[in-house]
């Protein structure tokens, strides 16, 4: 008889968590599992690409509240989950004041869902296994039944504000703990080493196939190449976490240094304006490009000469592994999790962390004929199949 099992998480918009779920999605045996998929709101870009095999259940309307703004909230007269959310949003930034954090995005999310929880539905089906892949995981842990329940870390904790008791009480509901790199289940363990023992490594699974498929068959456009200009590409979602300022600032030093060099930033995200008016302050407009929001990104990675991650702190980053597969040579800076992204001088070079650190990393792949051909000889030989970590899953499911 077949497992059943629950994946849910909050939607598909453009994300690496995202790519990484259908990812997941595509790779999982429906011949021997039978699993439902439960979107909180049944949005995105990548919702069309949902593979056959999966079960989407139906959108519940008290879930998708947390793809919905409070006026929205109280449009639909759904006064509980109303309250729920603006008492989270006043803790959170009482909170944010008195620990002098300047993003307190992450606490409130976690008041908004431990506040809003008492008055959501629960699971009507039974389950051998429950995963939860985004962060934080009080659906699974608080209203589905399963034999066995897991929840997914992607991110550094090292460089996250959570209330470390309401989160270590959301943990203790999972049975594993799945982290999606080495690095990132140390940073987690730093902070909660009592559930070492809970915590396994499961790392993305992308499909090889897919990515260079979908590299073929969209469009850069966008991209004006022009003689004698390197092209750099970097995608993420435009916040503090993935460095982008950092990038313009690197690319203005760049050019003051006569290096020939255009900068492409496929995403979008709350720092879009603060961009644009640092690249206007930069003088960077024929320079540095913000492309916006792409479904497919890869053919976006596949033009360019150099992929550049600039990130600050990352858990895994999805965009990285893509360009491997793409066999680009990369400039991935310092952050905490980067040597568990990458080798130095095998697949990446490793750069020291900010404007400077940057301008140095592309400069040397630039001018150095021997490492760039060396990445990219490496990564035409390196097999990317994630056969071995969706066999890791199987495993914690059958034990």
């Amino acid at each position: 008889m077949k497992k059943k099992v629950l994946i849910s998480s909050f939607d598909l918009a453009i994300g690496g968590v995202e790519r990484s779920l259908i990812g997941l999605l595509s790779q999982f045996d429906y011949s021997k599992y039978d699993v439902d998929l439960m979107l909180y709101k049944h949005e995105g870009e990548f919702f069309p690409m949902i593979p056959k095999g999966p079960n989407l259940l139906p959108e519940q309307a008290d879930y998708a509240t947390f793809r919905k703004s409070i006026k929205e909230i109280a449009k639909e007269k759904r006064y509980p989950i109303l309250l729920s959310r603006v008492m989270a949003k006043y803790l959170s930034s009482f909170q944010g004041r008195v620990r002098k954090i300047e993003e307190p995005g992450y606490l409130t999310i976690q008041y908004g869902w431990d506040l809003t929880a008492p008055f959501l539905p629960k699971a009507e089906k039974k389950y051998d296994a429950a995963i939860s892949f985004l962060w934080p995981h009080h659906f699974v842990g608080e209203k589905v039944i399963a034999r066995k329940k897991f929840g997914w870390i992607h991110t550094d904790y090292s460089n996250i504000e959570v209330d470390q008791k309401r989160d270590e009480k959301m943990w203790s509901k999972m049975d594993k703990i799945v982290a999606v790199s080495d690095e990132c289940s140390k940073t987690f363990l730093d902070v909660y080493p009592k559930l070492h023992n809970k915590t396994e490594v499961i790392e993305n699974i992308i499909s090889p196939k897919f990515v260079k498929e979908q590299a073929i068959t969209g469009s850069s456009i966008g991209i004006k190449r022009k003689p004698g200009r390197t092209i750099l590409v970097s995608v993420g979602r435009l916040t503090h976490a993935k460095g982008l300022d950092d990038a313009a600032k690197a690319c203005r030093k760049l050019i003051d240094q006569n290096i020939n060099v255009e900068w492409y930033i496929v995403g979008y995200g709350p720092l879009e304006n603060e961009l644009k008016k640092l690249i206007k302050e930069l003088d960077l407009e024929d320079r540095f490009f913000l492309l916006g929001k792409k479904t497919n990104p890869y053919p976006y990675i596949k033009a360019c000469d150099i992929y550049v991650q600039p990130s600050r702190y990352e858990g895994k980053a999805v965009t990285v592994r893509e360009a491997q597969i793409l066999e680009k040579p990369i400039v991935i800076t310092d952050f905490p999790t980067a040597r568990s992204q990458a080798e130095n001088g095998v697949d990446a070079h490793i750069t020291e962390m900010g404007v400077d650190g940057i301008v140095n990393g592309i400069k040397e792949v630039m001018q150095n004929d021997l490492l760039r051909q060396t990445l990219i000889q490496n990564l035409q030989q390196t097999n990317f199949e994630s056969t071995a970590e969706i066999e890791k899953l199987y495993s914690l499911i059958e034990a």
